[in-house]
């Protein structure tokens, strides 16, 4: 029995942090023994707010870096950068047709980001038609989401529903997978980790790096326990472990983050070395890139072939 697919894609914005790995990047590993996966490196969407060459460049490179590291096998997975499946681009303008433009104002995320003052490209209105594309493009079963992206595929189901009924059918109706074991990591400042608010711990940080953050983390000075400290913990050590430590050095802050410091160094360290092999094997790691990218292609031309001849898209080849 054919397995389900999956589809997944991160921004390369910026360094991954351990909420990104424990959110989302431990259970796609865990899942690709389940799943068809598809996985992708969103370098079209982190067009959006990233606009130096070099850095976007760099990025993407890092967070295929990343997935390795974590334990992404391409033996079992489809890693691949976005921009090199171009049909991609095509398939959202062909939805571009179908959508209106009071339905995409509905989108949160958008609104949101413009709340902020975050520029109102054409891009970032666009953002979740490129995304509905990224899903239905290979036929995703499910797509793994937080709570809050659940959104982006209401928008995928609604795109390719209307294709369906306007052209026949053809995409498959993604249902959206909310991760049971996803982990909501509160960052340095006690509000979610998160690259926007500055309140990271790298996950591939050295232990200088490792010390300097959670040093930083605010602390509560009218307790015994240190909160914010205890809450980044207890995904460090068993919970009975940590009562024991706490109970312990009851009032001594200083004494609770050098623990943590330690604990998040054990569980950094290999993954930090693991990615430093394979960044001493760029070749090998682009070599993968472009055999997951010309499987993705593979498939996406099949499935394109379909659409154009679907809504009347003539081709004399």
């Amino acid at each position: 029995m054919a397995k389900k697919i999956l589809v997944s894609g991160i921004q390369p914005s910026g360094a991954l942090h351990v909420g990104n790995y424990l959110g989302a990047m431990k259970q796609f590993v865990d899942l690709q023994e389940e799943y068809e996966s598809y996985i992708f490196v969103a370098n079209y969407h982190a067009m959006t707010t990233v606009q130096d060459k070099d850095v976007l460049a760099q990025n993407t490179l890092d967070v295929v870096l990343d997935y390795l590291a974590v334990g992404l096998d391409p033996k079992k997975t489809t890693l691949f950068i976005q921009s090199d499946v171009p049909q991609v681009t095509e398939l959202t303008w062909i939805f571009n047709t179908l959508v209106t433009v009071p339905y995409m104002e509905r989108a949160t995320s958008y609104k949101d980001k413009i709340a902020k003052g975050i520029e109102a490209t054409i891009g970032l209105f666009d953002y979740p038609v490129l995304m509905a594309a990224d899903i239905l493009l290979p036929g995703a079963n499910i797509v793994p989401v937080g709570q809050d992206q659940k959104q982006h595929v209401e928008y995928a189901r609604d795109i390719a529903q209307k294709f369906n009924s306007t052209f026949g059918d053809t995409f498959a109706i993604p249902e959206p997978y909310i991760l049971p074991n996803a982990a909501v990591v509160p960052g340095t400042d006690g509000q979610k980790m998160s690259k926007s608010y500055g309140n990271t711990i790298p996950l591939f940080a050295s232990r200088d790096e490792i010390t300097k953050a959670v040093m930083s983390i605010v602390t509560d000075s009218s307790g015994d326990l240190p909160k914010n400290v205890y809450e980044i913990h207890k995904f460090f050590r068993p919970e009975n472990e940590l009562k024991e430590l706490y109970e312990a050095n009851k009032g001594s802050y200083k004494a609770l983050k050098e623990a943590l410091i330690e604990d998040l160094d054990a569980f950094i360290k290999p993954l930090r070395e693991r990615r430093a092999e394979f960044a001493q094997d760029m070749n090998g790691v682009r070599a993968i890139l472009a055999e997951s990218g010309a499987k993705m292609r593979e498939k996406a031309d099949t499935k394109m072939k379909e659409v154009r001849e679907k809504v009347g898209l003539l081709s004399v080849q």
